[in-house]
């Protein structure tokens, strides 16, 4: 079989995207700390899909796999970007083995079957 999952869903997909995502990083020297890292449960809960170390920034990292590219460079809507926002202070002060580190996050676009593309810093603070 060529694909560990069955790829006719929306979230086998997108598993499938956070993998790819995942392994892209890696191999362009992230430390991967944490995936679907959630905060808190009901109306305030938040997932982060990646939580990574690269050198000395925290990088938080939202992957959207989309069908085209300009679909998925508009995916990231400015409420989830604030949910992200509000997780990474969260996780911050839970870590304070992370004092000092910059904070910073990326996006990962995935159109399946492999065309990856990552915007560091695609939105501050």
């Amino acid at each position: 079989m060529l694909w560990p999952w069955n790829l006719k869903t929306n979230y086998n997909r997108g598993k499938w995207a956070e993998f790819l995502a995942r392994t892209y990083l890696r191999l362009h020297g992230y430390h991967i700390l944490a995936r679907n890292y959630v905060n808190h449960r009901g109306a305030y809960a938040g997932e982060v899909d990646i939580i990574a170390r690269y050198r000395h920034t925290i990088v938080f990292v939202e992957v959207k796999q989309r069908q085209g590219m300009e679909k998925a460079l508009y995916a990231i809507m400015p409420k989830q970007r604030q949910r992200i926002m509000n997780m990474a202070q969260n996780y911050m002060r839970l870590h304070p083995e992370f004092n000092g580190y910059d904070i910073r996050f990326d996006a990962v676009f995935i159109c399946l079957p492999f065309n990856i593309y990552h915007l560091p810093n695609a939105w501050t603070l």
